[in-house]
């Protein structure tokens, strides 16, 4: 296709031709308006001066007499750019006047008439048009006065050119511009077209240019590339989710298949095979616990659980999770405290934040109890319109530069890799606060570590 039949067939082109189209009607009919307009009040001004002269010429007679009827047209008609006058007698015989020739029957019409004629000794005035009228005096004299209409037809000509330019200057320039523009947008669609093919073909780091006009287009481009962002980072985060299992969980299904390949071969009674199945189902459990807590940040990171949204109270989760947890703690030796107040009132999906704090309060029990006098405080509040679930304890804390790090998934420090978990605690308690607009805060607690989980503060309509 060339280059024109490109631009022809695109949708700013048609918009510029329809948009020419409509402009251009528009502009011939205000024009026409003002022709016709101006037509009008020229016929009327010189409608009007007939009259004025007929009255005149009329009183003249009145106060004198065809005599001086006749004097007053001499003199009148001997005046430079005078009107035409033509007096004849009752038999048609002429008898003053400048008009020397005249249809035959003009002076048997009445009202206005547009009659040819030829003035007196004047050879540019040869062969032209005037609008005349008729008069009928007593005795039956008959007065013509006219006009000539030359001036109102180079009127009507000076105004037709005109209209015929600015209708030619319109669509020219019309054109022009709807050229300029079409191939403007033409180019930065073939740009999108452009960054679209590299990005359909792999390269998802390509992004959509942006103007920086504001159009349709520039938004267009803005919210393309936002949703491009997502769908790179989706696909970052599917390729490390894959390199993590394929790494973190080799281990696990490696010693799964040790043990039951060394029941049997070494198990020789009843007891050795009991205890190498549980063995064989606790390790079992433990990854089915990996693979639920995975499903559950990817279903979070993907706002698929935004139906299950419903407005619940975060201080009664607290106490429930710290309830939960009580027992392991008490075996642990640690003092689990918890402050929320009565009601708290927050939109979301309650069994994900209910697991997020869950999450938390094992983490500290598991990593956060050194100290002679170990204590996880669990609190709860409401300020600023945000609701803060925060979990704290005493133990050796993460260093700031780490902080980061262990939100994401199967991260494990070194501190903590003889200690049992999957490392997936901290990564599901940031997708349930990103999904609900909120955040994932690690602070020092002095010693130790607090975990802020920070969510919208969106109460119950009364």
């Amino acid at each position: 296709m060339t280059a024109l039949g490109k631009l022809v067939r695109t949708t700013a082109f048609k918009l510029m031709a329809v948009y020419l189209l409509v402009f251009t009607l528009f502009a011939a009919g205000l024009l026409g308006y003002f022709f016709w307009n101006a037509e009008r009040l020229l016929g009327a001004q010189i409608n009007s001066s007939i009259d004025s002269e007929i009255a005149a010429l009329a009183d003249e007679y009145n106060q004198g007499g065809i005599v001086r009827l006749v004097s007053a047209i001499e003199r009148r008609s001997r005046q430079p750019g005078s009107l035409l006058y033509l007096l004849i007698t009752p038999e048609s015989d002429a008898l003053a006047g400048n008009v020397s020739s005249l249809p035959d029957d003009v002076f048997d019409k009445s009202g206005w008439n547009e009659v040819p004629y030829t003035r007196y000794n004047d050879a540019s005035a040869q062969n032209r048009t005037a609008l005349v009228r008729v008069f009928a005096l007593q005795d039956g004299y008959k007065l013509l006065v006219g006009l000539d209409l030359e001036e109102q037809h180079r009127v009507r000509a000076i105004m037709a050119t005109a209209s015929l330019w600015s209708a030619g200057f319109i669509v020219i320039l019309g054109v022009a511009g709807g050229w300029f523009v079409t191939r403007r947008v033409l180019h930065r669609l073939d740009d999108i077209n452009e960054t679209s093919r590299s990005i359909v073909e792999g390269d998802l780091s390509r992004r959509l240019a942006v103007a920086g006009t504001n159009d349709e287009i520039d938004r267009l481009a803005t919210t393309t590339n936002t949703m491009l962002d997502r769908i790179q980072e989706l696909m970052v985060g599917l390729k490390e989710v894959s390199d993590n299992i394929a790494h973190d969980l080799k281990t696990p299904l490696t010693r799964l298949r040790n043990r039951a390949e060394e029941a049997l071969r070494a198990s020789k009674t009843e007891e050795d095979y009991r205890e190498a199945l549980e063995k064989t189902i606790e390790e079992s459990d433990r990854l089915i616990g990996t693979f639920n807590a995975l499903l559950m940040i990817a279903r979070a990171e993907a706002g698929q659980i935004e139906t299950a949204m419903s407005e619940f109270d975060a201080a009664e989760v607290a106490h429930g999770v710290a309830e939960l947890y009580e027992p392991v703690a008490e075996e642990r030796g640690v003092v689990l405290v918890v402050e929320a107040p009565a009601r708290i009132i927050v939109r979301g999906n309650r069994e994900l934040i209910g697991q997020a704090v869950a999450n938390l309060v094992d983490n500290a029990l598991k990593h956060g109890t050194t100290g002679e006098k170990p204590e996880v405080r669990v609190s709860a509040a409401s300020a600023g319109g945000l609701v803060r679930i925060a979990v704290a304890d005493t133990g050796e804390g993460i260093a700031p530069q780490d902080r980061d790090r262990v939100l994401e998934r199967f991260v494990r420090l070194e501190a903590s890799r003889s200690r049992p978990g999957s490392g997936l605690g901290l990564s599901l308690a940031a997708a349930v606060a990103k999904l609900h607009g909120g955040a994932l805060r690690l602070e020092d607690n002095a010693p130790g570590l607090r975990v802020v989980l920070e969510l919208p503060d969106r109460p119950a309509a009364t």
